[in-house]
């Protein structure tokens, strides 16, 4: 049988396929670069031409999940006709993507992201992106400082109750779970102006 031979992108994105549940699973400390060599059917010279370190594939895992989360949510409100539904589809976007990627979830919001500074700062990043794709969505008389801390708040409802999901390795429905969610932050939103 002969194997496909990859194209550099396509070994590249295999190699980040085959090391995301190892490190969603482990963590970053615990999995080690003969694992994701193993895992991939590769050597870890291989590993080596795609990325220079373990902290350099880490790091690009964290960039690539959160483009792919940052995304989901936009793409899924952006064409919304009112705020009411643009909060429905955004919290039915983000849990149907932590429900799809809770390997993605784990290492994005896990332990070892958040305790190191580099991590840590690209995980902000990440906060800030999604906080400011839902602020633009807040439709109320407020100053931008205020609009900003509410969709941070929104965003944190949301990180909150997934993480309470995975950690505890329930099993959920992300439409209930969005339903639920969406109510809640729509009743809040509408607290603020009571027209919309």
């Amino acid at each position: 049988m002969t194997q496909l031979r990859l194209t550099a992108p396509m070994r590249r994105q295999h190699i980040l396929d085959c090391a995301l549940p190892i490190f969603g699973e482990r963590g970053f400390h615990d999995t080690s670069m003969n694992d994701i060599a193993h895992s991939a059917g590769i050597t870890k010279p291989v590993i080596y031409q795609h990325f220079a370190s373990k902290r350099e594939l880490y790091s690009a895992l964290i960039t690539e999940l959160g483009e792919e989360m940052i995304t989901a949510v936009t793409q899924a409100t952006g064409n919304a006709r009112d705020g009411k539904t643009q909060t429905q589809q955004g919290f039915h976007a983000y849990f149907t993507w932590v429900d799809c990627h809770q390997d993605g979830f784990r290492l994005l919001f896990g332990g070892a992201a958040q305790r190191d500074n580099e991590f840590a700062s690209q995980l902000r990043q990440i906060r800030s992106g999604i906080a400011n794709a839902v602020a633009s969505m807040i439709v109320a008389d407020v100053d931008p400082e205020e609009q900003s801390l509410i969709a941070h708040a929104i965003t944190g409802l949301a990180e909150g109750a997934s993480r309470r999901l995975i950690e505890n390795n329930l099993e959920f429905d992300p439409d209930a779970v969005a339903t639920a969610m969406s109510a809640l932050a729509w009743a809040g939103l509408r607290a603020l102006n009571p027209t919309s």
